[in-house]
């Protein structure tokens, strides 16, 4: 309805524009929305007030001219003006049942839109440091991010998954060592393991399996290994100072063999990554490659253009970037003194990477603890001569996991973490999912297990997809009484959808395409389950206060015809996050 009303309004200002009462080149976006009480009409619209300064006039004055011009419409008996100069429509009753031969119509195209249509999106999300398994907070990020994805591709853009894999620098070069460190107990060494070191059960066993297959080939005496280093933090040391000391120990030992363990231990982790999202139903078009960028020139490339625009400078040894020129808080160090290139410079030129493939419009998914990273990003983009406004942040808060009232703590670096895998395997891809994406990504979400994993009405997303289930059950009971739905002749009979109930669900319905384009334009998923939450409590109500299979053929027909439409809307809402459709339960 509101594509209908959106159309009759444009037609009114195009007869306005024509008569020569307006004098506009474009139109700004018509913004429509339900009325929230039924006295003032079903629908509003602020078009008056938005082109009232562009046409120089009043605006509710404009909008009796645009009342005047609009075209007469079968769906609407009535328009109003109201306030200063908004325009209220009321709706034909009637017409609230052209929702159901639409949605039998379109089937799993009901609800997808092309007002994205034309426009390249790429979306960046995950892309957590190939350093170890993921845990529940990457999780969240996951399920954000592929829903966000996924939302827009059905409202027309075309969109691109990605994950940029941090396969250089400090920390892949710590996990390394790590492994060969405990490679080297393996080979019977006995060592005092560094306090910043990876400690989890999968660096273990990686380097049990780099044992397995090469034997004693990286073993070095662990005398050597330790010869001349400064103390580390439990003997009063610096542990960074340690752990770089080892690194750099590692590489003068093995030589080239260090290459070997390092490969090793991010391809083990990579393909771990990559199949466990891919069991959390997230796939990506490209896993873009960090080194990559330092082979091919990109970061050279990107930095250069920075110097040509006069952004780069030299100080105490190091490049630094003049970000706080461009918005920044403080300028930045790109190259160290060292002559190393620093993770923003990586991240320069992966910005650079992008606006170069010709996207219209880049999503990174971060954590919240990255939001001070957004300035120094913005200024890069603008130094590399490109529109920022191209650049969207979206922030997500880690979820804390609860095991009644006790915390799980997650450390990446001691181990006792609680891996993404795990949660999926206790509560399930589709409570997981559901969960991670029920509130706005920038709040904090606690983790309720016991409720994840619970079968009853108080678990949203057993309460969604048991409504699904029940839909089907009345479709077994049909068939079991030995009858058929009579599509046509419930078709035909939609007017006898009188109940309140039933005017509840039609309304619901009418409303989910809505609810997708604004859930996908706003980035926020939770809109969309709060809808399907909203479609299944007004089944369940319809459900317990009726009777579906009744003598009265027609009546049987148009109510079939009405819940079948609802188990197709749900499908439809439960596919796009990802979630499993049950016709079971």
């Amino acid at each position: 309805m509101k594509q209908t009303i959106d159309a009759l309004i444009l037609q009114a200002v195009e007869t306005l524009n024509i008569s020569g009462v307006l004098e506009l080149n474009t139109l700004p976006m018509i913004t429509i929305e339900r009325c929230r009480d039924p006295q003032h009409g079903d629908f509003a619209t602020n078009v008056a007030l938005i082109l009232a300064k562009p046409a120089k006039t009043n605006p509710r004055q404009l909008a009796e001219k645009i009342l005047a011009a609009l075209p007469a419409h079968k769906s609407i008996i009535k328009v109003e003006l109201a306030g200063p100069g908004f325009i209220n429509f009321f709706i034909n009753p009637d017409a609230q049942y052209a929702v159901i031969p639409k949605i039998h119509e379109l089937g799993r195209g009901f609800g997808l839109s092309r007002v994205g249509a034309g426009k390249k999106v790429q979306v960046e999300f995950v892309s957590a440091n190939p350093t170890g398994p993921l845990h529940v907070g990457h999780g969240r990020g996951a399920a954000y991010g592929s829903v966000v994805a996924d939302l827009l591709q059905a409202v027309g853009f075309e969109v691109h998954r990605e994950y940029y894999v941090n396969d250089a620098g400090r920390q892949m070069d710590i996990l390394a060592t790590s492994v060969w460190l405990r490679y080297l107990e393996e080979c019977g060494e006995v060592l005092p393991f560094p306090s910043n070191a990876y400690r989890g059960d999968y660096v273990r066993e990686i380097a049990g399996d780099i044992h397995k297959a090469s034997g004693d080939n990286y073993r070095r005496p662990i005398a050597t290994v330790l010869e001349n280093l400064p103390a580390d933090e439990p003997q009063g040391g610096d542990k960074e100072l340690y752990i770089d000391a080892l690194i750099d120990r590692a590489k003068t030992l093995l030589g080239s063999l260090y290459r070997d363990v390092f490969q090793t231990g991010l391809k083990t982790i990579l393909q771990d990554i990559e199949a466990d999202l891919s069991e959390f139903g997230v796939n990506y078009q490209l896993w873009f490659s960090e080194q990559q960028l330092m082979d091919d020139g990109s970061v050279e490339k990107a930095l250069n253009r920075l110097r040509e625009g006069g952004y780069l400078y030299e100080q105490d040894g190091a490049t630094w970037f003049a970000s706080s020129q461009l918005g920044d808080e403080k300028d930045r160090v790109v190259i160290r003194e060292n002559g190393q290139y620093t993770y923003f410079a990586s991240d320069i030129a992966y910005h650079h990477h992008k606006l170069e493939r010709g996207f219209d419009q880049i999503i990174d998914i971060w954590g919240a603890d990255h939001h001070g990273y957004i300035p120094r990003v913005r200024a890069a983009i603008r130094a590399l001569g490109a529109d920022d406004s191209k650049l969207t942040v979206l922030l997500v808060q880690f979820a804390s996991l609860y095991r009644g009232d006790e915390k799980v703590s997650m450390s990446t670096r001691s181990g006792e973490f609680v891996t993404l895998r795990q949660l999926r395997n206790e509560v399930g891809k589709d409570a997981a999912r559901f969960f991670y994406a029920i509130r706005r990504s920038e709040q904090h979400l606690d983790f309720d297990l016991k409720l994840a994993t619970s079968k009853t009405n108080e678990n949203p997303v057993f309460y969604v997809q048991y409504a699904h289930a029940r839909v089907c059950s009345v479709l077994r009971q049909l068939d079991e009484k030995g009858l058929a739905r009579n599509a046509q002749l419930g078709m035909e009979n939609l007017t006898s959808l009188i109940e309140e109930h039933e005017v509840a669900l039609l309304s619901t319905l009418s409303r989910y395409p809505e609810a997708l384009e604004k859930a996908a334009l706003q980035y926020e998923p939770h809109q969309l389950i709060h809808y399907l939450r909203d479609l299944a409590h007004e089944f369940h109500t319809y459900y317990n206060a009726h009777q579906f299979l009744v003598d009265d053929a027609p009546l049987r027909d148009a109510r079939l015809n009405l819940v079948c439409a609802v188990k197709q809307v749900l499908a439809n809402g439960l596919g796009l996050l990802a979630i499993s459709i049950p016709e079971t339960m």
